[in-house]
Formats: structure tokens, sequence, C-alpha cells
């Protein structure tokens, strides 16, 4: 399926038909190899003034609202409903996104020094686009302003590596600018040197569903039509991320090696170069199914860097090497389980046949496993109730991670996206489970309950839904100055 048009109408908003300018092919490959792309908002210079204005009061009375600035300056809201803004998120994501409940305004004062450079997620042994931070700048912000600079390409690295992969670059513009940053990539705020402070407003933003077509403006089928776009020697590797992104199997580079050895490349999987094992993680694909073994056997390996390199290459590989990764499950070592867990969870919808046996995980020793294992179930299970008992049982779980990841999971199964023009409440026999978990002492479980009670949409979580915001509704207006 190709997106023919820049500009698309389709989904909703509150019910309200709204059209979004989606990305072009050029701007998604930039976005493949350097991990973020800048789109500006059609909204006029005066509502960012507005912003700012409000921003400096809040923080000058009230000090940094951390999660509660949307509703403490809900103007904001206006951004992401921003026709650029929504089509770079459907561009990104997919149709079917969510606006997480982490939200940070971050403030640079002027004369400040800057920060070192580091990673909000690394090592979720997953190069695919699940999550975005996603930067608004309420003012215009140049190099002196102290802009968020970032390290192109270094969204692929685990290590310290990355941060070096490449020059700084500073994200620059006009107030109204808006970022989308894969949630891997080094980043850091840079010295204000000016008088002036400067503010950046964090989202994160998560995909709810694994890719089934394009969601761009998506004319080209293949990755660089012979001219490579990026680094000459990372090409498999972007070419395997514009094919995962258009919902493509890599099968037709399968068994034809350029001349590789299987043992040099597996032997390379565990360079102490992060680049160079990276370079090999998706060479190996091209071997084909027979590589599927001795990758799995690299999961029982000491090195975490030979067992990462090993899931992006089966995750390339794809469906043959589904099979192989459920025998793993059984592995009596417990990071070799929880990486097999980790490389089927990746592989999303082509690993639907390893659901069940994901299930019999959920009772694992290993809370890394369960954690693990919660989160694959909401990419490998999301057209189905199958996983959704085990998943109502983890919702009670000791561990606050497989609480949290359950919830998640059960909101990607969920079943009644804003999108869908048909209700399909997977999850609708999670209701009670989930008002349990509007009040977990973890903040972010209680956010994402709500919004998988929405996502069901049954009158019974509607219902629950209501008594809850209506009990919890913010008023922004309220102030130490003004109670009532």
């Amino acid at each position: 399926m190709l997106w023919t048009g820049f500009i698309a109408s389709f989904g909703r908003a509150g019910g309200i038909k709204m059209a979004v300018h989606l990305l072009s092919d050029a701007q998604m490959r930039r976005f493949i190899v350097n991990g973020f792309v800048t789109v500006t908002t059609e909204l006029p210079a005066q509502f960012h003034d507005t912003v700012y204005e409000k921003t400096v009061s809040v923080f000058d009375k009230e000090g940094n609202p951390g999660n509660n600035l949307l509703p403490r300056i809900p103007e904001i809201q206006q951004v992401f409903d921003d026709p650029n803004v929504r089509g770079a998120l459907t561009s990104l994501l997919g149709e079917d996104y969510y606006m997480q409940p982490h939200r940070h305004p971050h403030y640079n004062p002027p004369g400040s020094g800057g920060q070192g450079m580091h990673q909000d997620g690394g090592k979720r042994w997953s190069h695919h686009t699940r999550r975005l931070l996603v930067c608004y700048y309420p003012q215009d912000t140049p190099i002196e302003l102290g802009p968020t600079g970032v390290v192109p390409m270094s969204h692929y690295f685990s290590t310290r590596e990355g941060s070096e992969v490449s020059p700084e670059q500073p994200i620059v513009g006009e107030a109204g600018t808006v970022a989308f940053t894969n949630y891997d990539l080094w980043h850091r705020a840079m010295p204000n040197s000016s008088e002036k402070k400067r503010y950046m407003m964090k989202f994160l933003y998560a995909r709810m569903s694994e890719p089934e077509a394009p969601t761009w403006a998506n004319r080209e089928t293949e990755w660089a039509n012979g001219t490579p776009v990026g680094p000459a020697e990372h090409q498999e590797m972007f070419r395997h991320l514009w094919n995962w992104h258009r919902a493509v199997e890599d099968s037709d580079t399968h068994g034809t090696s350029n001349g590789e050895s299987l043992s040099d490349l597996i032997s390379s999987l565990n360079s102490t170069s992060e680049s160079t094992g990276l370079q090999a993680a998706y060479a190996v694909p091209r071997l084909g199914e027979q590589a599927v073994p001795a990758l799995v056997r690299c999961l029982q390996e000491e090195s975490e860097m030979t067992r990462r390199n090993a899931c992006y290459a089966l995750n390339a590989i794809g469906t043959p090497a589904v099979d192989a990764l459920r025998d793993a499950l059984k592995d009596p070592c417990e990071y070799t389980r929880d990486n097999a867990v980790e490389a089927l969870g990746d592989l999303g919808n082509k690993a639907k046949p390893a659901v069940p046996d994901l299930v019999e995980l959920l009772t694992d020793a290993s809370g890394s496993v369960r954690s693990h294992t919660v989160e694959a179930l909401g990419t490998t299970s999301q057209a189905s109730s199958v996983a959704v008992p085990g998943l109502i049982k983890a919702l009670a779980d000791e561990s606050e991670g497989v609480r949290r990841g359950a919830v998640f999971a059960l909101a990607r199964i969920g079943g009644s996206s804003i999108w869908a023009d048909k209700l399909r409440p997977w999850a609708a026999d999670a209701v009670e489970g989930l008002q349990h978990k509007l009040f977990d002492t973890n903040r972010y479980i209680r956010g994402d309950a709500v919004h998988a009670l929405y996502r069901i949409g049954t009158p019974e979580a509607k219902s629950v839904l209501l008594r809850h915001l209506q009990t919890t509704r913010w008023c922004p207006i309220t102030s130490r100055e003004s109670t009532f």
C-alpha cells in the first residue's frame, strides 16, 4: 500500500475528522538514519508567546509542574493537534499513537553550562520505532540560547560509543518548532550563553499497533534506490528499519550472501566495537534461515553485547526465527529465556504463534523474564484475547515492572482505538483489574490504566473511567492566590 498524498485526511480526534501533513520519503529516511526530524506548527507567533509567558509564570510561582504540565498549561494541547505535528506522529508511530503520562518542561537558565550527553532509553534490544521523545520549543531557539544537542545515528547504540558516533547537532529553530526523536537518541541541553530563559516541553509518545502498511507519504518502495543514505557500512540496518516501517519482511535478501562466512559474522557480533557488531548483526540475515541456530546459541553467551546483536539479527531474519526462539523459552538459563522473550516481542505480529508459550512464562520465577513477557504480549497478541487472562493476573504481580508492563500490554490489546471504525473489546474482561490499578502506587501505572480503559471502550469501561476522571479532575486556574 502506498500513501500517495502528502496531505491525508483520516482518523478522528473527539469525533472530528482532522487533516494531517505526512512526512515525505526523504524526511522518513533522515529520521531512520539520524533518529530525529523536526517540523514547525502552523500556530501563530502570538500563541507561542502566550505559552512562553505562562510557563515563566508557572515556574516563578509554583516551580516545575512536571507531569502536570498539560493540565497546568492546557493550551499546549493545540501543538499536538496541529496538522504538521499529527502528521509526523502518524508517519513515525502509525495512526494509533498514544501520549504517555510522562511529560516534563525542561528549563535551561541563562549562563548555564549545559548537560552531559545521555540517553533516556537505551539497551532496549530493539531498533524499531515504538517510542518517541517529542520536544516543543515555545520560543525562538538559536544556538546561543542553549538548544537540545543530539548525536545523529546514536539511537542504534547502547554503549557510550553512541555518544561519539557523529558530531553533535543542535536543534535550532523558530518558536513552534517540534522535534521528534527516537527514545534512545543520545542528547543533552547545550550551554545557554544568552540572557534569556530557554524552555523545552518534552512529551513521551508510544506506538500502540504494529505496522501493517506505510503511514507516511510513501511513494518509493526501495530504501536507497542505489544511492546510500547515511554511512555506507550501515545500509543493511537502515534498510531493515525502512522495511519494518513499511510492514515488509526482509526476505528478498535472504540467501544472497556477499561472500560473508557465518562463523566470521557470528564472531563479529562480539566485537569490542559496537559499530562492527551492528554491521555483522544486519549482515547475518543475508544467510537466511540457516543462520538461526547459531544466532539462538548466541543467546546463551555471557556477553550482553553478543546477545543483543544476536537479537537484532534474529529480528531482521523475521518469521523463520520464531520456532527456534519458542524453543529457547524453555532454556534453564534465565538470561537466555529473557532474551528470547525480547526477540519474540520485537518480532511483533510475526511471533503470534508464540503467544501461548509466552503466556506460560507469566509465572516464570524471574521478575525480568515476567516483565519482558508482558511487554512482548502487548506486541504479539494485539488481535485476540488469548493473553488477556494471564495479563489480568499479572496486574497483581509483586514486581512493579510487571504490573506496569501488564497495564500497557492491555492498553495495546485494548480494542477500541480512536482510529478503529469497529469496537473490538479484546481486553473487556480486564476492566475490574484495571479499575484497581487506577490507585496503584506508581503514577505511570495509573495513567496507562486510564488509557487502557479508554481503548477498551465498553460501557463498563467508560463508566469506570468517567467516575474516576470526575473525582480526579484538575482545575488549571486554581492556585495559592485563588483557591475558589
